[in-house]
């Protein structure tokens, strides 16, 4: 199970904020915006040209139910690819990304100098540029050990180190015994 993949994806879709067309009308002007014209919505959906035109100009409002499955899945399957990649560009320029967890944190320092790791509950906003790197590398199809490193590195910043006013010479921030992990956009 990816915790941090998994986690990052429940955000991304808490986040979506306009839910796709609901009415045959919306959904079939949604498809022809899309494809740019009412000819290869009817290829796309295997009916005339002509009754693509009849439900963008709302003559017609009940398809059939084959019909109403095939345009429901074929508005959904462009509808949520657009929202989520405006989801995670807000959250990776300007939103930055909210990490809920419940799990083993502890650090390394020089001078021999160690945090006992031991169990903490943090709610920690983490700058866009980390919500970017999480993003990317996800995208890159990173493992959820190089996910959890990410997150380490940006709770070392921010948690520990406050932005650079403390603990600067910080090595390194074990996050293990993950008990809970929520993001949040």
């Amino acid at each position: 199970m990816s915790m941090f993949g998994d986690g990052l994806e429940a955000a991304v879709h808490k986040a979506f904020t306009r839910p796709a067309p609901k009415s045959a009308g919306t959904q079939m002007r949604y498809l022809v915006k899309q494809y740019k014209g009412t000819k290869a919505v009817a290829q796309l959906l295997r009916i005339s040209q002509r009754t693509v035109e009849r439900y963008v100009k709302d003559q017609i409002k009940k398809p059939r139910p084959d019909l109403a499955a095939r345009l429901e899945r074929e508005v959904k399957k462009r509808w949520q690819p657009q929202i989520r990649a405006k989801a995670r560009q807000q959250a990776a320029t300007t939103g930055g990304i909210v990490i809920d967890t419940r799990a083993r944190l502890g650090y390394t320092a020089p001078i021999g100098s160690t945090d006992q790791d031991r169990i903490r509950h943090l709610t920690i906003a983490l700058p866009p540029r980390y919500a970017a790197q999480l993003f990317e590398a996800q995208e890159q199809g990173a493992s959820d050990q190089q996910l959890q490193e990410i997150a380490a590195e940006a709770l070392k910043e921010v948690y520990f180190q406050d932005g650079g006013r403390r603990a600067g010479s910080l090595e390194e921030v074990r996050f293990t015994d993950i008990e809970h992990l929520e993001f949040d956009l």
